[in-house]
């Protein structure tokens, strides 16, 4: 547990990024009271578990926070108490160093180590701490959270707090939403080889967020004590290839399904309004697409009209919560941010992640990349996914058929998990234990 006073050190900084957190109080539901009650399970204020449901429970412990921090305890989750408990959030906090102060005695406070401390501030001479100098101290949890419902708020916050805990982690936007939300992207390594990770194409498919960002949470802290990753060298693999990861895809289809763009809103309302087109979809738990109704991982130039004949033959012409390929090719801002961002490296491997089905697909028509079939042996040996063509049906003008096209090599959809999208966060230690390796190993084999 982090001791409660740390607010008396805590400040705000120039360049800190702001994120619009709607005011919650008693009887809000959704994923920013699953944001509150994580922060305030990490704070020590139990609030009765984490269930996105605004309770007594949870106004209790958020008042025994407000208290503890100097705020007015109303019980309201304003600007103010989420400024206040922001750092349970990203996951660290700026202190400025005071007389007497050491790495030391600041871990104490903080419950955390000088080890992390020294990461997240490499410039910084420990045996030479001046009075005034700001340094940043990670918190004692990961940031990254895998009990949650993910957001584009979240995925922001997770975003800054693996930037700024890991400061050889490179963190920029490939471009944003229809609804101006960005799509970030996070890099690693030090080699001219490259490869990518991408997943969430589909909204309701968002638990692939949160597994590619905890296993970069846990490579950056594997090569920051010079440990491994499924038992490689993180130095090694970070010397090997870098690793660039779009975790977002779709961020708007996304909040749409997790709760986060509500019932009410333009946005929602308008959703809701072309899932009529297919009313035996759930909405919004069915919603694969993003926010205009058109399904981003059948909007890359490769057999894109074959997509359309298919999907068409289907019945999915119109604008909906799956299936609908839309007006051309790269119609839409994400689908055309990912590609230009391809377009400006030079990745020798990629993988894109969807759920579900527990199975590999490594190949497109007939290209036949070189050891694109002996990797994907390699992947279905560490994670028991068998490796299998894309069915007919589905197997034209994805991400991963664009790339085979354009630049015969290696590149793989990972369909983790099994069930009903969205799968349940329940899934989620299974399906990490699962793709640790696949993730591990493509930057390996690069």
């Amino acid at each position: 547990m982090v001791r409660r006073n740390i607010w008396i050190y805590y400040h705000s900084f120039a360049g800190e990024e702001r994120y619009n957190v709607e005011t919650i109080r008693l009887g809000s539901r959704g994923p920013t009271v699953e944001l509150l009650q994580l922060a305030l399970t990490r704070a020590g204020y139990n609030p009765g578990g984490i269930d996105g449901v605004f309770g007594v429970l949870t106004q209790a412990a958020l008042i025994r926070y407000q208290r503890d921090y100097g705020l007015s305890p109303d019980g309201i989750a304003g600007p103010l108490t989420w400024a206040r408990i922001r750092p349970y959030l990203v996951g660290y906090v700026r202190h400025t160093v005071r007389a007497g102060e050491t790495f030391w005695n600041l871990a104490f406070t903080y419950n955390t180590s000088s080890d992390a401390i020294a990461v997240a501030n490499p410039s910084v001479n420990p045996q030479q701490l001046r009075i005034g100098q700001s340094l940043v101290i990670p918190l004692g949890f990961e940031v990254v959270p895998t009990n949650i419902s993910y957001t584009s708020t979240l995925v922001a916050l997770v975003v800054e707090g693996l930037r700024v805990r890991y400061p050889f982690i490179e963190t920029g936007s490939a471009g944003s939403s229809i609804l101006g939300r960005p799509l970030y992207y996070l890099a690693m390594g030090n080699a001219d080889t490259e490869v990518f990770y991408n997943a969430s194409h589909h909204a309701n498919e968002w638990i692939t967020t949160p597994l590619l960002l905890k296993f970069l949470e846990e490579y950056a802290e594997a090569y920051a004590i010079r440990g491994t990753i499924f038992l490689r060298d993180a130095v090694t693999l970070y010397n090997t290839a870098k690793l660039y990861m779009i975790p977002l895809v779709n961020p708007d289809g996304v909040d749409l399904v997790t709760g986060a763009i509500p019932p009410g809103s333009r946005a929602y309302e308008n959703a809701r309004a072309l899932a009529q087109n297919y009313p035996s979809i759930p909405f919004p738990s069915g919603w694969k697409a993003n926010i205009a109704g058109v399904d981003l991982n059948l909007q890359y130039p490769a057999g894109w009209t074959i997509a359309r004949e298919q999907k068409f033959a289907q019945g999915f012409t119109l604008p909906g919560p799956r299936d609908y390929v839309g007006p051309g090719p790269l119609t839409e801002p994400e689908s055309l941010a990912i590609y230009n961002f391809t377009l400006s490296h030079d990745f020798a491997l990629t993988l894109s992640y969807h759920t579900q089905g527990q199975v590999i697909f490594w190949r497109f028509l007939d290209y036949m990349p070189p050891r694109s079939l002996e990797i994907a042996q390699r992947f279905s040996d560490v994670s028991g996914y068998p490796y299998e063509d894309t069915p007919a049906y589905s197997g034209y003008a994805g991400y991963k058929d664009w790339f085979i096209q354009t630049y015969n090599r290696p590149g793989y959809t990972i369909e983790a998990g099994l069930g009903e999208n969205p799968l349940p966060l329940s899934q989620f230690n299974e399906i990490y234990v699962d793709n640790v390796g696949i993730l591990t190993l493509g930057i390996e084999l690069a």
